[in-house]
């Protein structure tokens, strides 16, 4: 894929902790990275240079991720009532050191509990069918010199389609989850590396799946408007202009440099003034 010295744009089948050790020498800017430099540069950088150990509140969502799509690390099974004793906890060290997930029984029976009831919503069955696209692809390719990465849930020749696990998939909450979680910058990032790397056509389209975690693990299927893409395409143009501004000048802005004024919001302002 690549030396010290070339890269080579295209679509990968790496492992996702290569993915995410940035398998680009001298380094690539991820959709999450991208959100994150729009937040704030200085916090991207600490985090860039401060890499965050594994969170165990992140498997769940892993494991459904490996039932629905096929791919990714081993279900373990630890069948213990209690994981505190040292036993369960060398067990638990050792299934993850090997790059597995280690689950109890109520969890590992609700993901697949979970794949079974997501075949009953026929768009999502058909968007994410096997054999209808291939999972888990890395994409690398260059956007104005600047090396970007990004990791596909599932690639098929008329789009990407993204998988998610949520508390609910409410439209409401998914509206508000794209808001908090810059999720219209990652449909944004992900279609833009796609396109250039000629793996679908420019009108191709993006799906986000989003099922609930808990009974009776509602599924809901939803794209992004035009004003949703537009808002995301800014974002993300400035966030490589401030990825190449910031690294040529070796500095990352924090939130604010001045004194901010705090202002009230317009609704409360009006029952007072």
């Amino acid at each position: 894929m690549t030396t010290a010295d070339t890269i080579v744009p295209g679509m990968y089948d790496i492992p996702a902790e290569q993915y995410h050790g940035d398998p680009v020498p001298g380094g690539s800017l991820s959709s999450t990275g991208a959100r994150k430099l729009t937040d704030c540069p200085a916090r991207f950088k600490y985090d860039l240079d401060h890499p965050q150990p594994h969170k165990t509140v992140f498997d769940f969502g892993t494991a459904a991720h490996r039932v629905v799509l096929g791919v990714g690390p081993e279900l373990v099974l630890v069948d213990e009532e209690r994981w505190d004793t040292n036993e369960t906890k060398a067990t638990v060290a050792k299934i993850r050191a090997a790059g597995n997930i280690p689950l109890k029984r109520e969890a590992l029976e609700r993901v697949h509990d979970m794949a079974t009831e997501l075949l009953q919503y026929p768009q999502a069955a058909e968007l994410l069918a096997p054999g209808a696209g291939v999972a888990e692809q890395t994409l690398l390719w260059q956007t104005d010199g600047i090396w970007c990465r990004a990791l596909l849930d599932y690639l098929r020749q008329d789009g990407i389609v993204d998988y998610k696990s949520a508390r609910s998939a409410h439209p409401e909450a998914i509206e508000r989850a794209v808001r908090e979680y810059g999720y219209a910058q990652q449909d944004d990032w992900y279609r833009t590396g796609a396109v250039e790397l000629d793996l679908i056509p420019p009108t191709g389209s993006f799906h986000f799946v989003v099922q609930e975690k808990e009974p009776p693990y509602l599924v809901t299927v939803v794209e992004l408007d035009l004003g949703w893409r537009e808002i995301a395409r800014q974002r993300n143009a400035r966030a490589l202009w401030l990825y190449e501004t910031c690294r040529a000048s070796g500095y990352w802005p924090p939130y604010a440099t001045d004194t901010v004024l705090i202002s009230p919001p317009a609704w409360l302002e009006r029952q007072y003034v």
